[in-house]
């Protein structure tokens, strides 16, 4: 037990601001949700269909990205500060090309409209929302290489300070541009005006990154600033992507195996999509607890690797699991004692209301899942493993997950009981399939840790 506090103390200093960083960010979706949902069903279904679509692209090429971090994690444990400043050029060309990748998918979002079907007014909606965020996507990619590298380098409050500006930014602009300002004439823009704050936000967060990374003499060391950026250097291109093309698929599949929920949902009407995205934005803001904490622990694992301390590594790997497992277990049990006043928060339609409660009874299992599974792949990222965790993935969230849910939820074959069908057969099967993810992640952990228990830390 005293070994397990003392990780925690290690963790917990680094995992704080990622989470207030996370819960910075997620408040964007959160405050839109809000804000959306007093406009209408119709902008609110909108929503569910087009962030879903966003998520799916911002989300599988930002795991690219974010190779940097165990990279320069391992780098910075080992002193080698130069290297890592490379290391950061080279991320900076990949998240532009890979930017400008995504945002002609975000501009030409047909498969997306025809997974779910949507009305043509709904559809409309969708164009525009993804449109403008098309335009923030390059400054959401720049801003992954900053957050990947401070993360890595053990300053997640650097990272945070600036995402707590980007929501101050976003909650006046999202306010006024979606809801209108009256006295002024102004009726509002709905969804659309939403993206726009969000566009604004992120490209503000970039610039401030910009700033810092210029004037704080922290940074000096890494050798960032006065060659200009570096060219393409194809050695280490391939060193990132080599790491991080099968984490951003990881990634994809673990996002899309619920994102994609929200597509095949929409199938069923405004509504029920409609109190699934409720749903899904409350165990998306559930699950930023455990996501700091595996940030954290993956930081100090990747240290400690790259200053040979192996048995520290593997100390920290499985004390961080532990303690996000324990977290979500308390927050998962609170929030489902809570769960009416906290739906109430979020819609006051008794229809929206109405879908979105039963979906909350699979939130506890699903929230611990949720922490077991991705504390245990951020582990394993530290250790440059993330190719079992992509075919775990798969076969867990794409076969048992949206395979079962859509069978569940469109009673395929005929002998679905009717209590499964809709929404909430596709959340039991995620949360099945989420479980499964959890159990072989964390088996495979085990045996990565084991046979690394043979190495000895340096003198």
């Amino acid at each position: 037990m005293n070994r397990i506090v003392a990780s925690a103390r290690r963790i917990v200093p680094l995992a704080w601001p990622v989470f207030v960083g996370q819960i910075a960010v997620l408040s964007f979706a959160t405050l839109d949700t809000l804000l959306v949902s007093r406009v209408g069903a119709a902008d609110l279904a909108a929503m569910a269909v087009g962030g879903a679509a966003y998520i799916t692209v911002f989300i599988g090429l930002n795991g690219v990205v974010l190779a940097i971090s165990p990279i320069v994690g391992q780098l910075f444990g080992a002193q080698r500060h130069s290297d890592a400043g490379r290391q950061v050029h080279q991320a900076v060309w990949i998240a532009l090309v890979l930017a400008a990748v995504g945002s002609g998918v975000l501009l030409f979002p047909a498969p997306f409209l025809a997974l779910a079907q949507t009305s043509p007014e709904v559809e409309a909606k969708v164009r525009g929302f993804l449109g403008v965020l098309a335009l923030s996507l390059p400054a959401s990619m720049l801003f992954t290489v900053f957050r990947g590298f401070n993360t890595a380098v053990s300053r997640p409050r650097s990272v945070m300070r600036l995402q707590l500006i980007g929501l101050a930014i976003k909650v006046p602009l999202s306010v006024a541009l979606a809801l209108g300002v009256p006295s002024l004439g102004f009726a509002g823009l709905g969804l659309q005006g939403c993206a726009i704050a969000t566009a604004v936000a992120m490209w503000s967060q970039v610039l401030l990154a910009v700033w810092v990374l210029r004037h704080d003499n922290f940074y000096d060391r890494f050798l960032l600033w006065g060659r200009g950026l570096d060219r393409p250097d194809p050695a280490a291109l391939r060193c990132i992507l080599k790491l991080g093309v099968p984490l951003g698929a990881s990634i994809l599949v673990e996002v899309t195996g619920f994102a994609f929920m929200a597509f095949f949902i929409a199938r069923l009407g405004t509504t029920p999509v409609a109190g699934h995205q409720i749903a899904a934005n409350l165990v998306t803001l559930m699950f930023m607890l455990p996501l700091a904490l595996g940030n954290a622990t993956t930081t100090l694992v990747a240290q400690a690797i790259g200053a040979g301390e192996w048995r520290d590594a593997r100390r920290l790997g499985w004390h961080g699991w532990l303690l996000g497992c324990g977290v979500a277990a308390v927050l998962g049990s609170v929030v489902l004692a809570l769960r009416e006043p906290v739906l109430h928060l979020y819609t006051g339609n008794p229809a929206v209301f109405a879908a979105a409660m039963p979906l909350i009874a699979w939130l506890v299992v699903f929230h611990i899942a949720d922490a077991a599974q991705i504390i245990a792949a951020f582990v394993l990222r530290a250790y440059k493993i993330t190719t079992v965790p992509l075919l775990i993935y798969v076969a867990a969230l794409w076969g048992v997950g949206q395979g079962g849910g859509f069978v569940l939820a469109f009673n395929v074959g005929g002998w679905v009981p009717a209590s499964l069908h809709g929404a909430t057969g596709y959340w039991m099967a995620s949360t099945a399939g989420l479980t499964l993810a959890a159990v072989a992640l964390t088996a495979f952990l085990a045996w990565v840790l084991k046979h690394k228990g043979h190495l000895q830390p340096r003198p």
